[in-house]
């Protein structure tokens, strides 16, 4: 009983935050500023959206022909539909339940595939390990990118930057000693937490060791270009935001990558985060949570089609099977 009610509220609570932000964000906003949000949205320039989608699109084909260069180590050769869909069906399936795509992922390779599901859903860890490595390289390139930005921040708001690398490399310190804690330690949950950590290491390595390690390397920078490709086409479909600089896009793109995991698809929060970090670089509320949600919008509208559709065609397609 006590494990249904964690899991219930694993689903609810997110989607309660996401429509919350959503209600706090639209009622702490005067009309005139509702109706300039609105107003975005609507004059929203189509062509740049479909752009949008269609780099989307690329991205999502590219995730489903990568993940064959782990299989077939293995001795497994997935079709492509069936990648695709599966991936698309988990992609879904993360707006209802978050987290839960990956096994529905594994779980419809594992039935039109024939291959076992623990193998399908270790490629996946596999696979996402690397996209861990490309996000925190995004993230460390963009904060490089600002930082002349940062250190005007830490002048105006009288924050000592010394200060804040000692506090830093504090932090990394106390992480290497819970490390070594957790390395010596013969408690069972840290145990565990150690069985996992070799785990994952152990997936990464077997990325550098497989046959077609260059393509998925490709594949892996290929899917991240269109990430950001899709969501940086978006500022030339609405007015005032085409002389937006690359820069501030790079820093709005790796905010809403975190906060995409917030809540169920990233409901309310995505657009909100979007909307707030932009205003630091001095664009309007309106314009930065117009591009927040049309972002999210089009992505969002993708994923219900591609997802949706991939849960009728699966089945239909693997018939004779």
């Amino acid at each position: 009983m006590k494990n249904k009610i964690i899991k219930l509220l694993k689903i609810i609570l997110p989607l309660f935050l996401g429509v919350f932000l959503i209600w706090y964000s639209l009622e702490s906003a005067s009309p005139q500023e509702r109706e300039e949000l609105w107003q975005n949205i609507l004059n929203a320039n189509p062509w740049f959206l479909l752009l949008s989608i269609l780099f989307g699109t690329l991205s999502h084909l590219s995730r489903a022909y990568r993940w064959k260069f782990l299989l077939e180590p293995m001795g497994y050769n997935p079709k492509l539909p069936n990648s695709f869909m599966a991936v698309m069906a988990g992609y879904l399936a993360n707006f209802g339940i978050p987290r839960s795509g990956e096994v529905l992922r594994a779980a419809s390779l594992s039935s039109y595939e024939k291959i076992p599901f623990e193998k399908a859903f270790g490629t996946i860890i596999s696979e996402r390990i690397a996209d861990v490595v490309v996000m925190l390289s995004i993230t460390a390139f963009t904060f490089f990118l600002q930082t002349e930005h940062l250190l005007a921040y830490f002048e105006a708001n009288d924050i000592n930057p010394v200060v804040s690398i000692g506090i830093l490399f504090g932090l990394i310190l106390i992480g290497i000693l819970i490390l070594q804690i957790i390395k010596r330690s013969k408690l069972p949950f840290l145990i565990r937490i150690k069985k996992t950590a070799k785990g994952l290491l152990e997936g990464m390595r077997s990325i550098l060791r497989m046959r077609q390690k260059w393509a998925f390397i490709f594949h892996t920078l290929f899917i991240w270009l269109m990430y950001i490709l899709m969501f940086y086409v978006v500022v030339f479909s609405i007015p005032g935001l085409e002389r937006i600089e690359f820069s501030v896009i790079m820093a709005a793109f790796v905010v809403g990558s975190f906060a995409i995991s917030a809540t169920n698809g990233g409901i309310g929060v995505y657009p909100v985060a979007i909307g707030a970090i932009l205003v630091l670089f001095g664009i309007s509320k309106q314009n930065g949570e117009a591009f927040g949600w049309i972002t999210w919008g089009t992505q969002t509208l993708l994923v219900l089609i591609l997802g949706g559709l991939s849960f009728l065609l699966l089945p239909i397609f693997n018939r004779r099977k």
